[in-house]
């Protein structure tokens, strides 16, 4: 098997997974460990992955982004983390978008209970998690729904968003770079997200640390445009602060 074939299966793997280990693709392939972190060392020069202590994890790029049912098993502990510190940013907003995405997902279904909300989201999961709540007023923004993530886009979606004033907006990314702002794959997806940045009076950006230090194809915000960032304690405290000084509160969980 040449480098490049193997390189090839172990970003195949590392996505399946959502994390590769060393030692485990070592045994794997038959090769010495010092082989697979060479391998990952050149991914990680590509942008494909992000190395760790022992390992690696995928970075979304743009040509691959997981589905939906694909994020609902990764990384979950540190998703919720992050959904209920989110949450504690409410403050004494009524109108709040909800992204697309599982955290922003998991996030809806811990808005507080006995306290008037208008929920305005492009995804089906989303409005269907809070729908019947009796406190909680869905809307659901129309268009074409993407059976990858099951999210409205298109001109119908980004019109309806900005006939609105939001008072706060979750917002999820691909990607989380100082360099290159907040990106994804899709351009559709990227004009949502960009008109929900538009039409809120606060925004908070929640992804997990996965998502730092990636760039997809996309740009729709930079991250001076938040007034907080929720991730999780897998992004250093070093790195964390870099993003604090382009503007936003970076808030570990």
């Amino acid at each position: 098997m040449t480098a490049a074939d193997r390189q090839h299966r172990l970003l195949t793997l590392a996505r399946q997974d959502g994390r590769l280990e060393v030692s485990g693709a070592a045994a794997r392939f038959q090769v010495a460990p010092e082989t697979i972190r060479r391998d990952l060392s050149e991914l990680e020069r590509r942008g494909l992955v992000r190395r760790t202590h022992g390992g690696a994890y995928p970075v979304e790029s743009a040509g691959f982004e997981t589905s939906l049912a694909r994020r609902e098993v990764l990384h979950v502990a540190e998703k919720r983390r992050i959904a209920a510190a989110a949450v504690g940013l409410l403050g004494e907003a009524e109108t709040v978008f909800v992204d697309e995405g599982y955290t922003p997902q998991l996030l809806s279904g811990l808005l507080p209970a006995g306290r008037r909300l208008t929920v305005v989201t492009a995804s089906l999961a989303t409005a269907a998690a809070v729908a019947e709540s009796d406190d909680i007023t869905v809307l659901l923004l129309g268009g074409r729904v993407r059976g990858r993530t099951l999210a409205t886009v298109g001109d119908w979606t980004t019109d309806m968003l900005s006939s609105f004033v939001i008072d706060l907006a979750y917002v999820g990314a691909n990607g989380i770079s100082r360099e290159f702002g907040l990106t994804t794959p899709d351009p559709a997806v990227a004009a949502v997200k960009a008109q929900a940045v538009k039409s809120a009076r606060r925004r908070v950006l929640v992804g997990t640390h996965t998502k730092f230090g990636a760039s997809s194809f996309c740009r729709f915000a930079e991250v001076s445009d938040f007034e907080a960032v929720v991730t999780d304690t897998g992004l250093s405290a070093a790195e964390a602060h870099r993003y604090s000084l382009l503007g936003p509160h970076v808030l570990r969980v």
